[in-house]
């Protein structure tokens, strides 16, 4: 691994800057790409629990941000094959059902396996950004706050390694 990112992977790991970590990790893991940000979380909670609403408040910042890129990246493929095709591109009959919900559909981003592309088919759809916004943050709010406190429950005094 080059010593440039051994370097920032270290300076990320340091106490005083767990909170710009946490919100890169969450940031991060709304995309497509496959990582989790509660482990980071739930370390930084571990370690300072006097952070934990700074944590859960940032998590969520990151984590809707980044559900926001994804929305931005499914609206952009969408005008991409527009182009590529030279007219409108009909939304598959599979996603028509989600077309019901309109940005509503968003809350459940907070979802393993199907939120993270929810946000993306969202964009796809075209469905307005800020309602979508707003509602990935409620569900992603909601996801921390909950995952976080049953860890928490689970594991009161640290876990057992």
């Amino acid at each position: 691994m080059p010593d440039w990112i051994l370097s920032l992977l270290q300076l990320l790991a340091l106490p005083e800057v767990g909170l710009s970590t946490v919100f890169v990790v969450a940031f991060l893991s709304a995309t497509l790409l496959p990582m989790g940000s509660e482990p980071a979380v739930f370390a930084l909670i571990k370690i300072s629990p006097e952070l934990f609403w700074p944590v859960i408040l940032v998590a969520t910042a990151g984590n809707t941000l980044g559900g926001g890129l994804s929305w931005a990246m499914g609206l952009g493929a969408h005008k991409v094959v527009d182009q590529a095709r030279h007219r409108s591109t009909p939304n598959p009959r599979a996603l028509r059902w989600l077309e019901r919900f309109g940005p509503k559909a968003c809350l459940m981003s907070w979802l393993p396996i199907v939120g993270d592309p929810l946000c993306a088919v969202a964009g796809w759809l075209k469905f307005p950004f800020w309602p979508c916004l707003a509602y990935m943050a409620i569900g992603k709010f909601a996801r921390y706050l909950t995952m976080t406190g049953a860890l928490l429950w689970v594991f009161p005094g640290g876990l057992p390694f």
